[in-house]
């Protein structure tokens, strides 16, 4: 007789687990670092506060300006970077001859330096909309006053940096403009005076004036920026987007009952 087995189909002879694709060993390894860093920092409840909130609906693409904004902020500080190993703040022929070595020797020199320029323009005319659209759409009343006044603050950041880093090439059109900026500053009530001498880095334009430009563009002033930007954005997404003028709050629906006399 033939002996009889249980019921139901044979399992399936067991195989050996495949090998994985170095594609898969490194996204692993990847993904296994970032959750031993965020079990220890915690970073992961505060990147989902930030990046997953909710918006109100209407809006377009004029709510994109603040983040181009902060966009080109980041192009200044990484291509300025670059461009402050190799520039020389000298007055006797260095800083002149450190951008033309950037342009002419420097591989993707010209490219680099033509970012950043051209970049400081880009950032002016983004924070100038940016702020045009937050004003014409209401979106500095209450409660978000602080918001715009470090909006505020952030726009004289730029023109300061934007006319520090005009002097730093040190050709005779820089040198001849940032002596008319400066004397105009001169003419301010109360603290001109202070203010000229201040830039000048004394009573007259001399070689410290260079140096003085420079470390107000390369650490004063984007230091000063990067703090009041993680501020601004902080009190961005606590606060919330404001919801375009156009559309009109929905109020409360309330039922009102007859009164049969």
């Amino acid at each position: 007789m033939a002996l009889t087995g249980s019921r139901g189909s044979a399992p399936p002879p067991s195989r050996e687990a495949e090998p994985m694709t170095k594609t898969e060993l490194a996204t692993e390894a990847s993904l296994t670092v970032v959750d031993w860093i965020d079990e220890r920092a915690q970073l992961s409840q505060g990147l989902r506060w930030m990046m997953f909130r909710k918006v109100p609906k209407g809006i377009n693409w004029a709510y994109t300006l603040g983040s181009a904004t902060m966009i080109a902020f980041l192009n200044q500080a990484v291509t300025g970077v670059f461009l402050a190993m190799y520039y020389r703040p000298s007055v006797t022929g260095g800083a002149y001859a450190s951008i033309r070595y950037i342009n002419d020797d420097v591989p993707l020199g010209q490219f680099v330096h033509g970012m950043h320029k051209w970049g400081a323009s880009v950032m002016i005319v983004l924070i100038f909309l940016h702020m045009g659209r937050v004003f014409f759409f209401g979106a500095y009343k209450y409660p978000r006053e602080l918001t715009w006044i470090i909006g505020v603050v952030l726009l004289i950041l730029t023109l300061v940096m934007g006319f520090t880093g005009y002097l730093l090439p040190f050709d005779q059109r820089s040198y001849w403009a940032t002596i008319v900026g400066v004397n105009i500053n001169n003419t301010a009530p109360f603290i001109g005076p202070y203010l000229g001498d201040f830039l000048r880095a004394g009573p007259e334009f001399g070689a410290t004036t260079l140096s003085r430009f420079y470390a107000i563009h390369m650490m004063l002033v984007p230091g000063l920026m990067a703090a009041l930007i993680g501020l601004h954005l902080y009190l961005v997404a606590k606060l919330g987007i404001s919801a375009p003028p156009w559309l009109k709050a929905q109020e409360p629906e309330v039922a009102i009952e007859k009164v049969e006399v």
